[in-house]
């Protein structure tokens, strides 16, 4: 099992919020959250969090220098 309790979440997105089928079925389950009002409420980014991001994706791959771009300039 899924740990949802899918009929009343249907029962929510589709007649408390009147979402069509198509549109609940396209939400995320963090969206649907939002929209009824249930969200996590995480906080803001500290800035350890976002050195911890950056570390993770940096923004040039490994065979590129910082400060090149694509087009040659």
């Amino acid at each position: 099992m899924s740990g949802f309790d899918w009929p009343a979440l249907m029962r929510a997105g589709m007649q408390g919020l009147r979402l069509t089928p198509a549109q609940f079925w396209a939400l995320t389950p963090a969206e649907l959250r939002l929209m009824l009002g249930q969200a996590g409420g995480g906080g803001a980014l500290s800035r350890a969090g976002l050195d911890a991001l950056l570390a993770a994706w940096p923004d040039e791959g490994p065979d590129e220098e910082q400060g090149e771009s694509d087009d040659g300039a």
